[in-house]
């Protein structure tokens, strides 16, 4: 039995096969992504390397290596290989091949099974493996896009290890991309094409993660590209859409934040975004406009809604949660949030002037009853004494001076009326009265 008997062998000429097939990884070196598993140490690429395989499943989106990783496996651990259709087998098709294993088993050689979308088996067909995999005489790699807490039997569950595969990153795929591009062997260097970073990056970002899919655009694109480069056209004609370059280090990118940042404090949720999507279909990096909105949020609408910061930080959590393109809905609905949210930089402005004077003015000590007095000595020099504790009163305000000497009645934050502020602003003036002394309302 050949090590990958029961594959089906490609026919005819291997060029015509499709790029991403053409592409596929061969070893673990090639193979981009899932460091956290396939990394130097990392579990996964231990058990391969110290030949200690068992039953595993796979887990993650579409177009990930899922296939492939299942086929460098079984290469590496020298077993052979049988493939699997959850769409197309049924218990007869199981039966029948893990006869075959058995068998293998008995004269020595090591059979990884490899079942693709196994979440498509009913209960029945996933028993059926129950058997063969206790008794070792096959080693079952199961791939699915879906839970398998879900959707995989608790009885294979517990006899499996389960790895998640991620996404792969727009990096990562524009790395595949240029590979493919140089490779005259399996790729398109005989073509002689070369593509720029941000149109590659494009097709990256078009593909969610999904290297398949990045390979079909570009074989697309290359075939209707001429020589020496692929064309912005051709990509647009692969992707069925308008491609919008930028340079995410240059003039329009700064152009492009600037006029979702001035367009959110203007409180014009329809021209954030409007620029919200340029940025979005041009490949911007996700994490950074969600880094610019969390700013967003603290810079112009500070106290006048403090929610607007936690549900900064809870987008850019769901966007590095969820990515491309779920994780797009979150910043937009965060753009329209922080762009109707009332406006307030009065905590900006109070820090500047503040900055300003601490830069320059003398850097007073800190006056005597504001220091703790741990030892006697301390307690001797004076340190807290004089010191009111505010819970000691009835209403928590003390007339103490919390500033030095030379600052003593210095005010920096002027509260607003608008939203959240102009509550904040009434307390304020109660707290102010209270430490002049006047009835506190």
């Amino acid at each position: 039995m050949s090590l990958f008997e029961g594959l089906p062998q490609p026919r005819g000429d291997p060029a015509k096969r499709p790029l991403a097939e053409r592409m596929r990884p061969e070893t673990l070196e090639e193979f981009i992504g899932q460091e956290h598993i396939l990394g130097p140490g990392k579990p996964l690429r231990a058990q391969i390397e110290r030949d200690q395989l068992s039953s595993l499943i796979l887990w993650g989106p579409p177009g990930v290596g899922k296939t492939t990783l299942a086929q460098i496996i079984a290469r590496l651990t020298k077993c052979d290989f049988i493939p699997f259709s959850a769409v197309l087998s049924g218990i007869k098709e199981i039966k029948a091949v893990m006869a075959d294993a058995e068998r293998s088993r008995r004269s020595g050689r090591r059979t990884v099974v490899f079942v693709d979308e196994i979440h498509r088996f009913n209960k029945a067909q996933q028993d059926a493996f129950l058997p063969y995999v206790e008794r070792g005489d096959i080693i079952l790699i199961g791939a699915t896009t879906e839970n398998p807490s879900f959707e995989v039997i608790s009885a294979l569950l517990s006899r499996t290890k389960v790895y998640s595969l991620r996404a792969l990153a727009p990096e990562e795929i524009v790395g595949l991309l240029n590979r493919a591009l140089r490779d005259r062997q399996r790729g398109l260097g005989s073509l002689e094409l070369a593509a720029s970073e941000e149109l590659l990056r494009q097709i990256a970002v078009y593909s969610s993660g999904d290297a398949r899919t990045a390979y079909n655009v570009l074989e697309l694109a290359a075939a209707a590209s001429d020589a020496p480069e692929i064309s912005t056209q051709a990509v647009e004609d692969a992707l069925q859409r308008k491609v919008l370059l930028y340079d995410k280090a240059g003039e329009e990118h700064y152009n492009l934040i600037s006029a979702l940042h001035k367009s959110v404090r203007s409180s014009d949720p329809d021209a954030a975004l409007y620029w919200l999507a340029r940025m979005l279909e041009a490949g911007e990096d996700r994490m950074y406009i969600a880094r610019r909105m969390v700013r967003m949020a603290i810079e112009d609408i500070g106290l006048a809604d403090p929610r607007a910061v936690e549900q900064a930080i809870a987008v850019m959590q769901t966007v590095h949660f969820l990515g491309i393109p779920e994780g797009d809905l979150g910043l937009a609905q965060l753009a329209i949030y922080l762009s109707v949210a009332p406006k307030s930089d009065a905590a900006y402005q109070a820090l500047s002037a503040v900055t300003n004077d601490v830069t320059n003015s003398v850097a007073e000590p800190v006056p005597l009853h504001l220091r703790n007095a741990p030892t006697r000595q301390m307690k001797q020099w004076g340190y807290g004494a004089g010191y009111e504790h505010a819970h000691d009163l009835a209403d928590a305000i003390t007339s103490m001076e919390c500033l030095p000497p030379g600052m003593s009645g210095k005010q920096w934050y002027f509260p607003t009326n608008r939203g959240v502020e102009a509550r904040i602003a009434e307390r304020l003036e109660t707290i102010r009265a209270g430490k002049k002394g006047k009835p506190v309302s």
